[in-house]
């Protein structure tokens, strides 16, 4: 669907300019005009005293899909180093492309961060497309919407992966409503269609009680969001080749309406449940915030880091940063120890794929037995205690083993 201008009927009043949000329109020879920063919002349509502007609809079939190919990773970065879910995206994508038989390109957008663009080589990328200018120093909505929004239109490609952070949930659903083509957002897995190239995006559905696989037949690219922490990441190739195409974008400060005058960082300490080798995840069996405690620190003598499920940050006995499931964090470390959780299909969504998952529960029947490797069945605030005197046992051990040697 896009937004057109009757010439005819159009007196050039400037109404229609006044009340565009994107200030998509322009006036020429006292004639207002679209321009390609249009979302087809409606507002113009609705604010034009003489009709002069009507939304119609895209032709039958959407695109021709055949004049698109190769699949896109948006290799998002902050402050120059790029997010693991770039890495994990390149990995994905490296996949979906040797699929498609076609070529994986990283869209890389920044100043100054010529290693990156290396690095996304090194992960599996054929291609990288950098955009260096001081304007995409620090993330803008205006900025990055605009850069990637024109390269889609020069080089159309067929698929657009994004990943599922603040910054992607913003730019995302800018970028599909810019091209007008669909948006799959919070994907956890994607498979291809070879027949037809049409990439099958799975995403929770029903609050997470059915996984809906969602479709884009007739519009390109096809886009999807992806939840950080869900793929896999790429393996990094020492010494792989590829292209980089490094350029100036056609971007002014004018494009950009929105400032960043100065970036303050939290003072709490950063939860990186995504990356954690170790997650020891408390539930509201731990009865109140108290319990939390126990959790610490179990979790600080494994050297990993503390988890949550939903109840527990509702209940405010933890921040919500630390919660795991489908509306918290997605992860899969090497060991995930479910304490005092029962195991919600909305919980298990987050770390069901955790390679070790060891449970602590008092109910026989939890459906957390159901995916845990381990179970134990038993009051956590007995269980745990003697769980870390086990530990301290092994470590005096393997102290006396080293001086004995």
């Amino acid at each position: 669907m896009a937004v057109k201008v009757i010439k005819e009927k159009c007196v050039g009043c400037g109404a229609c300019i006044k009340v565009c949000p994107f200030d998509a329109i322009m006036m020429v020879d006292k004639k207002a005009v679209i321009t390609d920063k249009c979302t087809a919002c409606g507002q113009c349509v609705q604010k034009c005293p003489v009709k002069a502007i009507e939304k119609e609809e895209g032709k039958k079939g959407g695109v021709n899909v055949d004049e698109y190919r190769g699949v896109w990773v948006f290799a998002e970065q902050r402050g120059g180093e790029l997010l693991n879910v770039a890495i994990e995206l390149l990995g994905e994508g490296r996949k979906i492309a040797d699929e498609l038989d076609t070529e994986l390109t990283a869209v890389l957008l920044g100043h100054n961060i010529d290693d990156d663009a290396e690095t996304c080589i090194k992960y599996g990328a054929d291609r990288v497309l950098y955009a260096d200018s001081e304007l995409l120093d620090v993330y803008t909505t205006e900025g990055y919407a605009k850069v990637i929004y024109d390269l889609i239109q020069e080089r159309k490609p067929e698929i657009l992966l994004i990943g599922a952070t603040n910054i992607g949930r913003d730019l995302g659903p800018r970028l599909s409503a810019r091209v007008h083509t669909g948006l799959t957002a919070d994907c956890t897995r994607l498979d291809v269609d070879k027949e037809n190239r049409r990439l099958m995006m799975t995403r929770p559905a029903f609050g997470g009680n059915l996984m809906a696989t969602i479709l884009c037949p007739n519009h390109r690219p096809q886009m999807s969001t992806v939840r950080p922490g869900v793929m896999e990441k790429a393996k990094p190739v020492e010494g792989r080749k590829g292209e980089i195409e490094k350029f100036a974008p056609k971007l002014t400060a004018a494009d950009i309406k929105a400032k960043v005058i100065e970036t303050v960082k939290s003072d709490k300490p950063v939860v990186a449940l995504e990356e954690a080798p170790i997650i020891v995840s408390g539930g509201r069996g731990l009865g109140n915030a108290e319990g939390f405690k126990l959790i610490e620190e179990l979790a600080e003598k494994l050297g990993g880091v503390v988890g949550a499920s939903r109840a527990t940050v509702d209940s405010q006995w933890i921040d919500q940063p630390h919660q795991v499931g489908q509306t918290g964090k997605t992860v899969r470390p090497g060991l995930y120890i479910a304490c005092g959780i029962s195991g919600a299909i909305q919980h298990l969504a987050g770390m069901q794929d955790s390679k070790c998952i060891i449970a602590i529960n008092k109910d026989p029947n939890a459906p957390i037995f159901e995916v845990a490797d381990y179970g134990i069945v038993g009051d956590l605030y007995e269980v745990i205690p003697a769980f870390m005197e086990a530990l301290d046992n092994v470590e005096d051990i393997m102290e006396a083993i080293k001086a004995v040697k």
